[in-house]
Protein backbone atom coordinates (compact mmCIF):
# COMPACT_ATOMS: atom_id res chain seq x y z
CA UNK A 1 0.00 0.00 0.00
CA UNK A 2 0.93 3.13 -0.64
CA UNK A 3 2.46 5.30 2.32
CA UNK A 4 0.14 8.71 0.93
CA UNK A 5 -3.06 6.63 0.40
CA UNK A 6 -2.45 5.27 4.03
CA UNK A 7 -1.95 8.45 5.77
CA UNK A 8 -4.81 10.04 4.01
CA UNK A 9 -7.23 7.23 5.02
CA UNK A 10 -5.86 7.66 8.27
CA UNK A 11 -6.74 11.70 8.53
CA UNK A 12 -3.78 13.68 7.27
CA UNK A 13 -0.72 14.23 8.26
CA UNK A 14 -2.08 15.93 11.45
CA UNK A 15 -3.90 13.50 12.54
CA UNK A 16 -1.52 10.77 12.08
CA UNK A 17 0.91 12.69 13.82
CA UNK A 18 -1.10 13.20 16.75
CA UNK A 19 -1.99 9.32 16.90
CA UNK A 20 1.49 8.58 16.30
CA UNK A 21 2.53 11.76 18.69
CA UNK A 22 5.29 12.73 16.51
CA UNK A 23 5.57 16.27 14.42
CA UNK A 24 3.39 16.95 11.28
CA UNK A 25 7.04 16.95 9.58
CA UNK A 26 7.74 13.59 10.32
CA UNK A 27 4.82 12.08 9.19
CA UNK A 28 5.21 14.69 5.67
CA UNK A 29 8.89 12.24 5.34
CA UNK A 30 7.16 9.34 5.68
CA UNK A 31 4.61 9.67 2.66
CA UNK A 32 8.05 10.28 0.40
CA UNK A 33 10.28 7.24 2.25
CA UNK A 34 7.66 4.84 3.56
CA UNK A 35 5.76 4.83 7.17
CA UNK A 36 8.18 2.81 9.67
CA UNK A 37 7.69 -0.67 10.63
CA UNK A 38 6.98 0.08 14.33
CA UNK A 39 4.99 3.27 13.53
CA UNK A 40 2.65 0.82 10.82
CA UNK A 41 2.02 -1.62 13.61
CA UNK A 42 0.78 0.82 16.04
CA UNK A 43 -1.11 2.15 13.18
CA UNK A 44 -2.56 -1.11 12.21
CA UNK A 45 -3.89 -1.62 16.04
CA UNK A 46 -5.17 2.07 16.37
CA UNK A 47 -7.41 2.19 13.50
CA UNK A 48 -7.81 -1.05 12.12
CA UNK A 49 -10.85 -0.50 10.26
CA UNK A 50 -9.13 2.38 7.91
CA UNK A 51 -6.51 -0.58 6.68
CA UNK A 52 -9.74 -2.90 6.40
CA UNK A 53 -11.48 -0.73 4.05
CA UNK A 54 -7.63 0.09 2.12
CA UNK A 55 -7.33 -3.26 1.84
CA UNK A 56 -11.05 -4.41 0.43
CA UNK A 57 -10.31 -1.18 -1.96
CA UNK A 58 -7.08 -2.77 -3.19
CA UNK A 59 -8.68 -6.47 -3.76
CA UNK A 60 -11.74 -4.54 -5.42
CA UNK A 61 -9.15 -2.34 -7.67
CA UNK A 62 -7.05 -5.52 -8.63
CA UNK A 63 -10.33 -7.62 -9.65
CA UNK A 64 -11.30 -4.90 -12.15
CA UNK A 65 -7.98 -4.67 -13.26
CA UNK A 66 -7.77 -8.13 -14.30
CA UNK A 67 -11.49 -8.18 -15.56
CA UNK A 68 -10.63 -5.18 -18.03
CA UNK A 69 -6.80 -7.30 -18.76
CA UNK A 70 -8.94 -10.28 -19.76
CA UNK A 71 -11.53 -8.32 -21.68
CA UNK A 72 -8.61 -6.79 -23.46
CA UNK A 73 -6.75 -9.96 -24.70
CA UNK A 74 -10.26 -11.56 -26.12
Amino acid sequence: MNPSAIIEALGGTFRVAELCEVRPPSVSDWKKHGIPRARMMFLRIARPEVFEALEEQALKDSSQSSSSAKKTAA
